[in-house]
């Protein structure tokens, strides 16, 4: 399945750019997210707590930063397990467009669910998908966006 979007975020490209790379920025962004660490330049370790329907699970998750154009873009490449839950995989394509002193941030993910979560149907799991990328970006529009430093 294939969810998009678009957000504009109240900071120039290059801080947004920065936040996008912040494990603590992350953190606070995520929801659900539990703790997230960086592991090597461009690979992350976290783990989240999420609702998918009727299905709850803790996924722990790899997440590796590919096709690197700072401070343009790249491409998010990941896979959670949540146990009997199933499993979530997928690939999303960020790109950070200047626009004054703002930054449009656009995205396209390709996501793929196993286990329970493919069986709740694919409908329900993409409106929750959604629903986390949207509550993820409002969170880092008003993170990124607000008077303090990204990291503080």
């Amino acid at each position: 399945m294939e969810i998009t979007g678009e957000f504009a975020i109240p900071a120039p490209r290059e801080r947004v750019w920065e936040a996008l790379n912040d494990p603590e920025v992350l953190r606070q962004c995520i929801p659900g997210c539990e703790s997230i660490e960086r592991e090597a330049d461009n690979v992350f370790n976290a783990a989240m707590r999420a609702k998918i329907g009727p299905v709850k699970a803790r996924f722990t998750s790899v997440v590796t930063l590919t096709n690197l154009d700072p401070p343009n873009g790249y491409t998010i490449v990941g896979e959670g397990k949540g146990g009997p839950a199933g499993f979530g995989k997928g690939s999303a394509d960020v790109t950070l467009e200047p626009q004054g002193d703002e930054t449009t941030l656009r995205y396209r993910a390709e996501l793929q669910v196993g286990g329970k979560l493919a069986q709740i149907g694919s409908r329900l799991v993409a409106g929750a998908a959604r629903k986390i990328a949207d509550d993820f970006f409002g969170k880092f529009q008003e993170v990124v966006g607000g008077e303090t430093p990204p990291s503080a």
